[in-house]
């Protein structure tokens, strides 16, 4: 019989009101991993009034303890790496390598957050007066909730959960449906930390009621969300009606471009992990190779060579190179591209089809894809597709790539592989995206800086890392002292007084 888990509100881990529940499986092999309640709105208002209630007294804890505690959880989190590992992989299917690298980035992001308890930076400046003094302090927004997706789900719950937490807020927690035991485990860590009852609270379901719930509970003052753009704009438009704020990471189409004069072993090897890893489940992963003529159709068949050889299974298993997509559903849609861009012409090089082999057809396997002779108009080299899909389109030179780059919907991260140090620079200056790697792949973030995009990849809002995530759960606080013993006026115009 599969364990069951429970939601954990105001310090109690409880069951949905319902008592329904639903089931967690393995997605390479089909195994229940577990059962986790099917929260609705009662579930998603009890959690909400838990962190109202808690709000108070957190905000006046002093930052450094606040810090203390998200430093302990984090140590939690280092002895316990291996074992959350490979729960990711269980329950998420990416190989064990990636879960473990996904449970560092929340060691990191804890460490460095726990860092800004002493710290949390405010702005001190002269006042235009004498004897007065100027300066501007963050405060905590109240109750914020959280959704987070499956494809990283311990790594960006930790992006949001952390920063919000040293910055005084009370959280609620709607982790993806696909993955909620791990989401579990991740709060018993906060629970042993010994963070207080009600700071963090954990519901888990699916979108709708649970996450719906959650967007509109007058009490919910920010809504922090990483998903789907579909879903993402629509919870942009209600909490816009609703008059709460909203921070949204979203989709991404990203390129790597390479030019004539690159390392092509260097290029090809960012190429297949970037395109590859995960399963092309990332919002960083690269989904376009746009190169110039000299080195096309080398490095085309060279991408085509290593692809074909990649070996897809099971996450635990140390011969696996590429793991299952997370549901069926994923599989669906890259099959559906995969018709797509034979339709538009392009053509396919390897993959395109789904893995049924052996012990794959009790998964969600799809073949790593590669398509060359791709025109950037194509669908194929517009939308996100979100699986093992490679696009290879072919530009003029510097100037055109970049143009190719920039001319999607999304501007999350790019690369390019160059050895001429001027074409680097021009690509730093021209490339509009919130990421760009210079001789490395798309995909590889680290905590100390911002990470988000442009366009169509989110609100402009910066999560992940680095001094502005602390704005995304602040409300800046302008404060002046006067202690000059009289009136003063400011904004007067002085001079015009003076005879």
């Amino acid at each position: 019989m599969a364990q069951e888990y429970f939601n954990y509100i105001d310090g109690k881990w409880v069951a949905a009101a319902s008592g329904k529940t639903f089931a967690s499986h393995n997605p390479a092999t089909g195994e229940l991993v577990g059962r986790a309640p099917e929260s609705e709105a009662q579930d998603v208002a009890r959690a909400v009034e838990a962190a109202a209630r808690a709000f108070e007294k957190w905000r006046k804890t002093p930052a450094p303890r606040r810090a203390e505690i998200i430093h302990a959880a984090a140590d939690l989190v280092r002895t316990r790496k291996q074992a959350l590992g490979e729960l990711l992989t269980r329950e998420m299917g990416k190989v064990l390598s990636e879960a473990l690298g996904d449970v560092q980035e929340a060691v990191d992001m804890g460490m460095y957050m726990a860092g800004e308890g002493r710290r949390l930076n405010g702005l001190l400046v002269p006042s235009e007066l004498p004897n007065k003094w100027a300066m501007a302090v963050r405060d905590p927004l109240g109750v914020v909730g959280i959704i987070t997706p499956w494809n990283f789900p311990i790594a960006v719950p930790s992006w949001k959960i952390f920063p919000a937490l040293v910055t005084g807020n009370t959280l609620v927690w709607k982790p993806a449906e696909d993955t909620p035991v791990l989401a579990v485990e991740f709060v018993k860590i906060f629970e042993e930390a010994g963070l207080p009852p009600g700071v963090l609270n954990l519901v888990t379901g699916y979108g709708v009621p649970a996450g719906e719930a959650l967007v509109e509970h007058p009490q919910v003052k920010l809504i922090s969300f990483t998903g789907s753009n579909e879903i993402g704009k629509t919870i942009a438009i209600r909490c816009a009606q609703l008059g709460k704020r909203v921070s949204l990471e979203l989709g991404g189409k990203n390129a790597i471009i390479v030019l004539d004069d690159a390392d092509l072993d260097l290029a090809l090897d960012g190429i297949i992990w970037s395109a590859f890893g995960t399963s092309g489940q990332r919002c960083t992963a690269a989904s376009r190779v746009i190169v110039t003529p000299n080195v096309h159709t080398k490095l085309a068949e060279s991408i085509a060579d290593r692809a074909a050889k990649l070996r897809l299974g099971n996450g635990l298993l140390p011969t696996t190179d590429v793991g299952p997509l997370i549901n069926q559903d994923a599989v669906t849609k890259v099959h559906h591209y995969t018709d797509i861009g034979r339709g538009e012409g392009a053509a396919l090089l390897v993959g395109g089809e789904r893995g049924t082999e052996g012990d794959l057809a009790h998964g969600h396997f799809y073949k790593p894809t590669v398509f060359d002779r791709v025109l950037p108009t194509m669908r194929l080299a517009q939308e996100e597709i979100f699986g093992p899909s490679l696009a290879i389109i072919r530009a003029r030179d510097i100037d055109d790539a970049i143009r190719i780059n920039n001319s999607v919907n999304f501007g999350l991260s790019a690369s390019i592989y160059t050895s001429n140090v001027n074409k680097a620079f021009a690509a730093m200056r021209d490339v509009t995206t919130g990421i760009v790697y210079i001789n490395a792949g798309t995909i590889g973030s680290e905590v100390q800086l911002p990470f988000g995009g442009t366009r169509g990849t989110g609100n402009g809002h910066r999560e992940g890392g680095g001094p502005p995530v602390l704005d995304v759960f602040t409300e800046w606080k302008s404060i002046y002292v006067d202690y000059s013993g009289r009136l003063q006026r400011a904004q007067i115009d002085t001079d015009s007084l003076v005879q």
